[in-house]
């Protein structure tokens, strides 16, 4: 039966992050908030724990997971070729609303879907998120939602759709923006904005003016 923990309680909130943290390392699925949406998380490095990720969502393998970390430093463990524009990307962003698409370290063992060689990876600014992967270090995270539903801003609507599929709830009130991150391809010589969301391209363009939108 799952476990939700409140994290707006000093006490409930370091046990429920190291209960979160437990799960995870044994494969287990746990519901934690950003600062954008409620997610879904898994071990990015146990094939089986994504699987159930996905499988939690009705979502398949041409929607690979992204990958959430604790610090920029994570970074020179899971990507290469990252530009100079990419890491000014990460000093203007991180952590916050903006995902990244890079290569992936080839001698990783993950299987986040059908990645194509890449990863898309953001650091998000949530306390609890942050303290989380610290703790744990990268995790796949998707929208805690079922696939064709609204992703979750609240904790209920998570559990509502997720239900006992999930390990550990931790329930860190409504989170503060339903605008999804914006997402640049930063695998070529030019960063590519694939999707607009909470960093809009003029923002985006002032760090790196030579960003190209994608059709």
């Amino acid at each position: 039966m799952a476990r939700r923990y409140d994290c707006t309680d000093v006490t409930d909130r370091k046990t429920g992050l190291r209960e979160a943290a437990s799960a995870v390392r044994r494969g287990e699925l746990v519901v934690l908030p950003t600062d954008t949406v409620y997610g879904i998380g898994a071990d990015a490095f146990s094939p089986d724990a994504v699987g159930d990720l996905l499988e939690a969502k009705g979502r398949g393998r041409n929607m690979p997971s992204p990958v959430l970390v604790g610090s920029p430093n994570t970074l020179h463990g899971l990507v290469t070729d990252f530009s100079e524009s990419a890491w000014e990307l990460v000093d203007a962003f991180w952590p916050g609303a903006l995902t990244l698409v890079a290569r992936h370290q080839p001698s990783l063992t993950w299987d986040l879907g059908d990645a194509r060689g890449t990863v898309a990876v953001r650091m998000p600014l949530h306390p609890v998120a942050i303290d989380l992967l610290k703790e744990f270090g990268p995790m796949a995270v998707s929208s805690a939602n079922l696939t064709g539903h609204p992703a979750p801003q609240d904790c209920d609507a998570a559990q509502e759709m997720l239900g006992d599929s999930v390990a550990v709830y931790l329930d860190g009130g409504p989170t503060p923006d339903s605008v999804p991150s914006s997402i640049v391809d930063v695998t070529g010589t030019t960063p590519v904005l694939l999707r607009t969301g909470a960093v809009s391209a003029e923002e985006l363009c002032k760090v790196v003016p030579d960003l190209e939108v994608a059709p």
